[in-house]
């Protein structure tokens, strides 16, 4: 997990790194990311989650109330971390988001603090690689390469308007500025997104496969209704099977692009039930989550030349239209009307 801290822009003027970002293992879970973003808020009331894996914490006078300074503050919060959740984390702090995550890419497992001042960005940038520079795509540095622009330093040097001609225009602005450690974005409070879960549980155990999947396909299909009646899109799907005995298998599978279409929601579904490998397990319940949801207007919608994918999407709406007349039981796939019958 990954979480920004940006600090004031009188202590900035100051010269002193007030942006903070802070790395925690991979795969972790939602519940410990909303008890990091808890922790954070004892930092400052502002507070941007960017789930899953990042938060944004405008530190406005948090150094003056904390009555410490930044890198005292970046292991206070480590500390925390580690002795309340058991997340080891590492923490980059700069004058600005791309030095302080860029800083905290380079700090060892399993934990620490790297402080960059301002008047050190230039040679502290300068040997990296073009790739450890936060906000550069691998793509983008593959360009670079090509070029001879192998560090960050001669990313650097180099002309704007030359970078502009490698990367193509914003890529090459925001590249060239990033390389001199200029981002001046700005925090903007955001809650967490609620997920949105749906579920199923067995009135005896099921062992067999048909029905398993039968019953996760009625549940994709309750989950994209839900998606879009409340106009999101999920960039990633949980799903999580309770056996009998207590036991529960969960996994989680981003999605190639944010969706709330039946056909992609049931595409992941059906990879997570793959993944868990089921041969004689007693299942008890079925839990699909869809994570990370997004504003649907938020979704860039691609041109497509798949025409029967396109049908599909149309007939998707119709049958939506149908069920918000009818009722929800009214039309839906085969395999679910067999398993009601």
């Amino acid at each position: 997990m990954e979480v920004v801290v940006v600090g004031d822009a009188q202590a900035m003027a100051g010269r002193v790194p007030t942006v903070m970002h802070v790395r925690c293992p991979d795969r972790l879970r939602e519940g410990v990311y909303r008890q990091v973003l808890e922790l954070l808020t004892d930092l400052s009331p502002v507070v941007q989650a960017l789930p899953p894996t990042a938060a944004l914490v405008e530190l406005k006078g948090a150094l003056r109330y904390h009555g410490s300074e930044v890198h005292r503050l970046g292991e206070v919060l480590r500390v925390r971390t580690l002795s309340r959740l058991g997340v080891d984390v590492r923490v980059g702090i700069g004058p600005s988001i791309t030095i302080a995550a860029t800083a905290s890419a380079q700090v060892p497992l399993p934990g620490g603090v790297l402080t960059v001042a301002p008047d050190d960005v230039t040679d502290w940038l300068a040997p990296l690689p073009g790739e450890a520079l936060h906000g550069l795509g691998p793509r983008q540095a593959g360009a670079l390469h090509e070029y001879g622009i192998h560090t960050v330093g001669l990313l650097a040097a180099v002309s704007p308007e030359t970078v502009q001609r490698l990367l193509g225009g914003k890529a090459g602005r925001l590249a060239a500025d990033r390389a001199r450690g200029r981002d001046p974005r700005p925090v903007v409070p955001r809650a967490l997104p609620a997920a949105a879960t749906v579920r199923m549980r067995f009135d005896r155990h099921v062992l067999d496969g048909a029905d398993v999947r039968a019953a996760l396909l009625d549940l994709v299909v309750q989950l994209g209704r839900l998606l879009r009646r409340r106009g999101q899109a999920a960039r990633a799907v949980s799903l999580t099977l309770q056996f009998a005995g207590g036991g529960s298998w969960e996994k989680s599978r981003r999605l190639p692009e944010p969706s709330a279409h039946d056909e992609d929601l049931r595409t992941m579904a059906y990879r997570l039930i793959d993944a868990a490998g089921l041969q004689r397990g007693r299942l008890t319940g079925l839990f699909l989550k869809a994570d990370d949801l997004v504003d649907a207007d938020r979704v860039a919608q691609q041109i497509s030349l798949d025409q029967a994918r396109e049908a599909r999407l149309v007939a998707e709406a119709t049958v939506d239209r149908v069920r918000d007349k009818f009722g929800p039981g009214v039309i839906g796939p085969a395999a679910t009307a067999r398993r009601a019958s």
